[in-house]
């Protein structure tokens, strides 16, 4: 897969609340612009605090009636390996934040199998690829390539369940990934690979807090991705780490933008 490397760009918030706020109203906007042109919209979320407060807020935002969800169509990047109503899984956060709030077809949601439903992890992961690849882009890549790919970033700068210099961030061959023994619980996970998250043409990166500013100061002072996987995510057109004021503590002037 041909990698194209896009500039990074910063938009500071003041608060997580305001951040929220900011990134669901560009959510809600890039919806409505691409469904009312009649063309698909694929997105994948994350889970996390910040994920779920930017879909509530999108559950809030005026515009979000002029949306067509019929050709609208939700994935994740990674999934915990719990079972489907246990209270970490990203489904479930984003359904109560979003989904269950919206009229969008059942087969528009995308969801990475659970535990305890007779599936075992590694098929798991495996039918996660062949559901994605039943949505080939149109580049000849076996996964579709995300509209917008929304990513949370972990204090050591880990993004899906791609974490520090684990052998899951080197792959390039495949489309999805078990993890297990993950150095943050629960132990086994779900994830798409780099490829798949980099193929988005949009890459949206949402951090809040001062715990996170040394990750994205790495991020974006060009760190190696296997030891700073959030350096590595890079989509087609935009790659925007989207922050609030805690976050952003060393975050270059040049690279900060209010206009995307």
């Amino acid at each position: 897969m041909a990698e194209f490397w896009t500039e990074k760009r910063v938009v500071i918030s003041s608060d997580p609340a305001s951040l929220a706020e900011s990134v669901a109203a560009r959510l809600v906007s890039r919806l409505v612009k691409q469904t009312t042109e009649g063309l698909d919209a694929h997105i994948s979320l994350t889970g996390g605090s910040m994920g779920s407060a930017v879909l509530a807020a999108a559950a809030r935002h005026p515009r979000l009636v002029k949306v067509d969800w019929a050709r609208v169509h939700f994935w994740w990047s990674d999934e915990r390996w719990v079972p489907r109503n246990h209270a970490d899984r990203n489904e479930k956060q984003a359904r109560e934040a979003l989904l269950d709030a919206i009229d969008i077809p059942g087969a528009n949601i995308h969801a990475i199998a659970a535990s305890g439903e007779g599936v075992e992890l590694d098929a798991a992961a495996e039918a996660y690829a062949a559901e994605l690849a039943r949505f080939g882009s149109a580049e000849g890549d076996a996964w579709p390539s995300f509209d917008i790919c929304f990513l949370g970033v972990g204090p050591d700068a880990h993004i899906a369940s791609l974490f520090p210099d684990r052998r899951e961030i080197q792959v390039t061959d495949k489309a999805v990934l078990p993890v297990r023994d993950s150095p943050k619980p629960p132990p086994e996970r779900i994830t798409m690979t780099r490829p798949v998250i980099n193929s988005s043409q949009r890459v949206w990166l949402v951090l809040s807090g001062a715990d996170k500013a040394s990750a994205l100061g790495l991020a974006l002072a060009g760190a190696s991705y296997q030891s700073v996987p959030a350096a590595g995510a890079k989509g087609r057109r935009r790659t925007i780490f989207f922050v609030d004021d805690a976050a952003a503590s060393q975050v270059p002037h040049e690279l900060i933008t209010g206009e995307y």
